[in-house]
């Protein structure tokens, strides 16, 4: 890439009720998801203030407003994963009839008000947050999941060029197949063992802490990146850093939080590189005045370091064909 500098660049992981596939979670989320709906607006409503261009990875059951369309939209081939709780299938017939009967399993109205703000791309969080690594997982269901997820969103005139895949959970085959309906970029894991890509029977309860003291304490980097290394023709879009919510129970480690965070950012427009910030928008659903407050922060500091040093605000999509443009 020619005349570097600086990137910021942001990734949303918007599913709604569809990530989650455990009872107990179930139970616990309705205020997230509620919440939500409430978020996204005020979310856009910051990126529209502090001009940043943010990546809204949807999953594609989201992108209708009644059960009709739907099911006629579910893909030809649907995954049989061992843990059958895994699959949204098992339950799809139980969901209510429209959005404005059923606002956790819907969400056409947010992505129509996402596509309709400047600045944001409309990805894919794959059709029916599929798991890559989950034992019974193929490549052709892969493969219809994906097909399925790009047919939904081109009847709503959106163009899927970017993917984040759900739990992070990706592999090499998988890749493959993107790259042959055009996903011209991706978001990996950081470079790190403790955020290396797992299925959820391998996930440890150590890892699980090692990432939350992570959150405050710099214990594995600051993980912002640069593209010299890069080989593939679909361009992987590292995450740099989980935005974990705001915690009651962990407000006193807020401040940390942030400083850990704009440091990190600040590394990074010294050495003209990148750096991916993400989180799920239920994760605002519950304490939304002080997340809002902790990302309108990140976002003021975002605005120092490009009047200073010119840091720039890219999607995941525009990061890739600026590379590519680099690379000719």
């Amino acid at each position: 890439m020619k005349d570097r500098k600086s990137i910021f660049t942001l990734s949303l992981d918007f599913e709604l009720f569809w990530g989650v596939r455990d009872n107990h979670r179930a139970q616990l989320y309705h205020r997230n998801i509620m919440g939500a709906r409430h978020a996204i607006p005020a979310i856009l409503d910051l990126f529209s203030q502090y001009q940043i261009r943010a990546t809204w990875a949807a999953v594609g059951l989201l992108f209708f407003d009644n059960k009709v369309d739907l099911l006629n939209s579910l893909p030809s081939i649907k995954p049989r994963y061992t843990n059958e709780n895994l699959s949204p299938y098992t339950t799809i017939q139980s969901i209510g009839d429209s959005e404005d009967k059923d606002p956790y399993h819907y969400g056409l109205s947010l992505i129509k008000k996402i596509k309709n703000t400047p600045g944001q791309e409309v990805a894919t969080h794959t059709f029916s947050h599929y798991y890559c690594l989950e034992p019974g997982h193929t490549v052709a269901a892969f493969q219809a999941d994906l097909s399925a997820a790009i047919a939904a969103a081109k009847l709503n005139n959106i163009e899927i060029k970017s993917l984040v895949f759900p739990r992070n959970q990706f592999n090499p085959e998988c890749l493959a197949i993107c790259e042959k309906y055009g996903i011209t970029s991706y978001r990996g894991n950081e470079n790190c063992i403790l955020y290396a890509a797992r299925n959820k029977g391998s996930e440890s309860k150590l890892r699980r802490f090692a990432r939350l003291v992570d959150t405050y304490f710099n214990l594995s980097g600051h993980h912002s990146f640069k593209l010299d290394d890069h080989h593939e023709n679909i361009l992987n879009v590292k995450a740099s850093r989980f935005l974990r919510p705001y915690s009651k129970k962990l407000r006193y480690l807020e401040p940390l939080k942030l400083k850990r965070i704009k440091k990190s950012m600040s590394y990074t427009t010294k050495s003209n590189g990148i750096y991916h910030l993400w989180w799920h928008p239920h994760n605002f659903g519950v304490y939304t005045k002080e997340n809002l407050n902790l990302l309108e922060s990140i976002l003021e500091h975002y605005n120092n370091l490009s009047q200073d040093y010119n840091m720039q605000c890219l999607t995941m999509s525009e990061i890739a064909d600026r590379f590519q443009q680099g690379m000719s």
